[in-house]
């Protein structure tokens, strides 16, 4: 299925079970939040706003569904959370799943405090952090939009992962390229998905198994790999 129009997306939602009708009004006044808050800071570029269903809810809600697996229960990550998606919708989708966003900005910290607060999400925290600085934790789900090169991205954030975690990162058109590349020293799961909302972008997605010096991700036990 492809997503190729502000209608489309609509569609999509309204067939979810997850979206009843407080959620529906959630998505609603989210997107009128961001429509606003996009006029005093630059959350996500402003032509984007013109498909915003399509480029920011469904882009983010379609990560419930895109892994080879049920997406499990239990506290949800979300690294570079800036505008809030995708940590806003999932929350908006799962109000009873703890949901983490953290970001380095205080202006877009800021600014999710607010909006979860307005949509009266609860399961909500917002953590003004750099990723490296952050308390080592272990997550059920991790995700990032957007938030740096896959490489990268496990440097940092590797800590909080174990064997079953499930990393969900929407990387648009260069999520092959990049899990390609990765250093062999990375034993993994991970796979690309196609992107419902773009068919040139990919998601990565799968369960980190861990670093094969073992140095550098405390908690991840080498247990075999797909590399």
């Amino acid at each position: 299925m492809s997503i190729a129009s502000e209608s489309d997306a609509r569609d999509w939602l309204a067939s979810r079970p997850d979206v009843d009708a407080p959620a529906w009004a959630r998505l609603e006044r989210l997107v009128s939040a961001l429509v606003e808050e996009n006029a005093h800071q630059n959350l996500v570029a402003r032509a984007s706003l013109e498909q915003v269903w399509q480029r920011h809810i469904v882009d983010s809600a379609q990560l419930l569904d895109v892994s080879r697996e049920t997406v499990p229960d239990g506290p949800w990550l979300d690294l570079g959370s800036g505008a809030g998606f995708p940590g806003l919708v999932i929350a908006v989708l799962q109000p009873e799943r703890p949901v983490t966003l953290v970001d380095s900005r205080r202006l877009r910290t800021e600014w999710l405090a607010r909006a979860a607060s307005a949509l009266g999400l609860a399961n909500v925290e917002v953590v003004l952090s750099r990723v490296e600085d952050l308390p080592e934790r272990k997550w059920r789900v991790i995700s990032a939009r957007a938030f740096a090169p896959l490489e990268r991205l496990l440097d940092v954030a590797a800590r909080f992962s174990t064997p079953d975690t499930l990393w969900l990162l929407p990387k648009g058109a260069k999520a092959q390229h990049e899990l390609e590349t990765l250093a062999d020293d990375w034993s993994h799961v991970f796979h690309v998905e196609q992107s419902l909302t773009d068919p040139s972008a990919g998601i990565i997605t799968g369960q980190l198994v861990g670093r094969k010096d073992n140095k550098t991700t405390p908690g991840l036990r080498l247990r075999g790999s797909s590399r």
